[in-house]
């Protein structure tokens, strides 16, 4: 089986028309695999634009103020993901804003792991080292009829050794497009049209009908449940009340309405006596109300978070707070969004 030789030929004809494929800058080419991290492209692309648009050279993007960027990446989701791209653009300027042109110097940069290290390095300097992403795993997977966990140590290991065993030396951008692209259009994760697969002779899933088995993957983390019920201030001028979280945990960095934690569903008196709340609103008078008696659902990767919205009116005005347009120009996390976009409409 001539495995790369036949990947191309696919590729050469079922290629998507992508900007970020007609260019070697290394910046493009970045830029487009960290807004691609866990995103479809059809989800990532208009991000591709706005960034290349906004800040069209490292420089510009290195010198944005964070919440610029965070902004700009509003609603992508992997927030941590736009944080490591403000603070790689920084470490590239720092250096004469020339990008690093081997795989292991790109691995030094903020948020570049083995498999975007691997795309640009091939991508924009033609060095032969191959990306392993979950299109890759999985045509590996079923065409080499491999068992191993791919989230497993082992698996991780031999996949990396067998995708660079397979690469072609001559044309590792080529080939690194391809069986991504062939992991992403035909080689799908459920009901792969395998009729028209170049692959079928020699695929041991196909021809031991495992297809629906391969690959394997180690059951996930258990998924951790938080009641969240978000405080919405609205004082007598309208203005609101947002605070930044943490630069730690999940939506690092962004803004949100005050909230109180709890185990489940809260009464107003609960509510209204917890400290949390206290924090924000002692020596306040104030009426509240529920917004949504039914939580409103957001999946996380290892999180479920249950929202609960509480209108919170006051009778006077309050130091901290805002305007609603200033309120929405912060970057939210897209929960914040979402509710500010219907709530404030």
């Amino acid at each position: 089986m001539h495995f790369s030789k036949q990947l191309i030929i696919w590729y050469q004809t079922h290629k998507r028309d992508l900007p970020w494929r007609s260019t070697n800058d290394p910046y493009l080419i970045w830029l487009s695999e960290i807004i691609l991290q866990q995103t479809r492209v059809s989800q990532g692309l208009p991000y591709y634009e706005k960034f290349v648009k906004t800040y069209p050279t490292i420089q510009e993007l290195a010198v944005a103020p964070q919440d610029d960027v965070l902004k700009l990446w509003q609603g992508l989701g992997y927030y941590s993901r736009a944080r490591n791209l403000h603070k790689a653009a920084m470490q590239v300027v720092d250096k004469g804003a020339v990008f690093p042109n081997n795989f292991k110097k790109l691995k030094e940069l903020q948020g570049v792991g083995d498999y975007t290290a691997a795309a640009i390095a091939s991508f924009a300097f033609g060095e032969a080292v191959a990306v392993v992403d979950g299109n890759v795993y999985r045509v590996l997977s079923r065409i080499l009829g491999i068992s191993l966990p791919i989230n497993s140590t082992e698996g991780i290991k031999e996949f990396k050794k067998l995708a660079n065993q397979l690469i072609d030396p001559e044309n590792p951008a080529e080939h690194n497009q391809a069986i991504m692209e062939f992991g992403a259009l035909q080689c799908v994760p459920k009901n792969p049209d395998c009729s028209v697969c170049p692959f079928t002779k020699d695929c041991i899933a196909y021809n031991e009908q495992r297809i629906n088995e391969l690959p394997v993957k180690l059951k996930k983390t258990k998924v951790l449940n938080l009641f969240h019920h978000y405080l919405v201030t609205i004082t007598p001028s309208g203005k609101t009340i947002v605070e930044q979280r943490p630069d730690n945990g999940i939506w690092a960095g962004l803004y949100e309405f005050p909230f109180v934690e709890s185990k489940g569903v809260m009464l107003p008196h609960e509510l209204t006596n917890d400290p949390a709340f206290e924090d924000v609103f002692e020596g306040v008078r104030f009426r509240e109300s529920v917004y949504n008696q039914q939580p409103i659902i957001h999946k996380l990767s290892h999180r479920k978070v249950h929202a609960y919205f509480w209108v919170i009116e006051t009778e006077t005005e309050m130091e901290q707070a805002i305007t609603v347009i200033e309120a929405k120009a912060k970057p939210l996390h897209i929960l914040m969004h979402r509710f500010m976009t219907d709530f404030w409409a």
